[in-house]
């Protein structure tokens, strides 16, 4: 009986060792995660704050190029059916 009792003591003491160093190990993570997060988050926001100007940018360019084309389009097409006229008549 006496071994047994000391069987479960030991294992109570090394039960407690071990949560110990699990509460400990969750802080760290916790810390850990909450730094990563952080870190994230200021990144992308940075990387927002760089992109954002250069997309709306790029965004007018292609609206400025998209309306040139409609115009060439319209231009060729108005030509091309002048020409149509011109040798029928």
């Amino acid at each position: 009986m006496k071994r047994l009792e000391k069987q479960l003591k030991v294992l109570q003491d090394h039960l407690s060792h071990l949560s110990a160093r699990t509460e400990k190990a969750r802080g760290q993570t916790r810390r850990r995660l909450r730094r990563l997060e952080r870190q994230t988050r200021v990144k992308v926001e940075r990387t927002m704050r760089v992109l954002e100007p250069k997309v709306r940018q790029a965004v007018a360019e292609a609206t400025v190029i998209a309306r040139g084309v409609r115009v060439g389009v319209r231009a060729g097409v108005a030509a091309y059916r002048e020409e149509g006229r011109r040798r029928k008549l």
